[in-house]
């Protein structure tokens, strides 16, 4: 089977797929370690055994529903190639925005003190210490494979600024910083979205936080204030439908300078407050 053949093959397996065809060169890359470039220029190639049965046996987990990302063991954020597996959250495009923001309140040069809460696979701080590596950042997590994944990707991409630590939100926390953020779980516990698509694959601990997807939001809204220097800031993504919702928490708990900025496709996504 030639390179050609076996991208047509797969496209036809994954009909429920809405890009079947960038789904099947995307995963023949990962078995033959090339670029997609490669599947073009050099189309009548032909596949040994082994391949082809690395590849369509990949082909039959995407038909299942498993994430690209979980299947090739890697996602790009932040330009950055990052380890992600079913113990992590997969970075989404919209998270940029929340690192984007922070960035915009860490002047470079600096030495100011930055906590993630809920890192994950560490795309977030990973994202904050490339462009910032005077900036003294913490990320904390409650899963501890999650965590391995993190300082794996921090070490791949030669990042020295970040600690990593186990702990739940605030626990065990002593430091006050100038930056806190977090994409925290906000779908609510009964969402139908959590049955379908990639989600369904992704650590429920990641994605679901109550009756109203609010509740780790309350609690970091509200516990922050203990952990922020005076005029530090609280940024949190937040589903596309909890602008509102946010705001009035931020508000609620004395947050001052209170917005709501929006994505790349014009949806609520982050909420940023100060502390006085």
């Amino acid at each position: 089977m030639q390179i050609v053949d076996a991208v047509k093959h797969a496209q036809k397996q994954l009909v429920e797929s809405d890009s079947a065809r960038l789904d099947a060169e995307i995963l023949l890359c990962s078995v033959l370690k090339c670029e997609r470039t490669h599947l073009y220029t050099h189309p009548e190639q032909a596949l040994s055994k082994v391949e082809i049965n690395s590849f369509n046996e990949l082909i039959v987990l995407r038909t299942e529903g498993h994430p690209i990302a979980h299947l090739i063991q890697k996602k790009e954020f932040w330009s950055l190639e990052l380890k992600v597996t079913a113990d992590t959250l997969i970075p989404r495009p919209e998270t940029e925005v929340l690192v984007e923001t922070a960035l915009s309140f860490v002047p470079a040069d600096t030495e100011l003190n930055i906590l993630d809460l809920g890192t994950g696979s560490g795309a977030i701080a990973i994202a904050i210490a490339s462009e910032r590596p005077t900036a003294k950042i913490s990320a904390t997590d409650t899963s501890e494979k999650a965590l391995i994944i993190a300082k794996q990707n921090a070490d791949s991409h030669k990042i020295e600024n970040i600690e990593f630590k186990k702990a739940n939100w605030f626990d065990k926390e002593s430091h006050r910083y100038d930056i806190i953020v977090s994409n925290p779980p906000y779908m609510h516990d009964n969402d139908p979205h959590l049955m379908q698509g990639d989600v369904r694959f992704e650590p429920l601990s990641a994605l679901a936080s109550g009756n109203d997807g609010l509740d780790n939001l309350r609690t970091i809204i509200y516990e922050s204030k203990k952990y922020l220097n005076n005029q530090a800031w609280l940024l949190v993504e937040h589903g596309y439908n909890q602008g509102e919702q946010v705001k009035l928490l931020f508000i609620e708990n004395n947050f001052t300078s209170v917005s709501t900025i929006k994505d790349y496709d014009e949806n609520d996504r982050v909420t940023i407050g100060q502390f006085i």
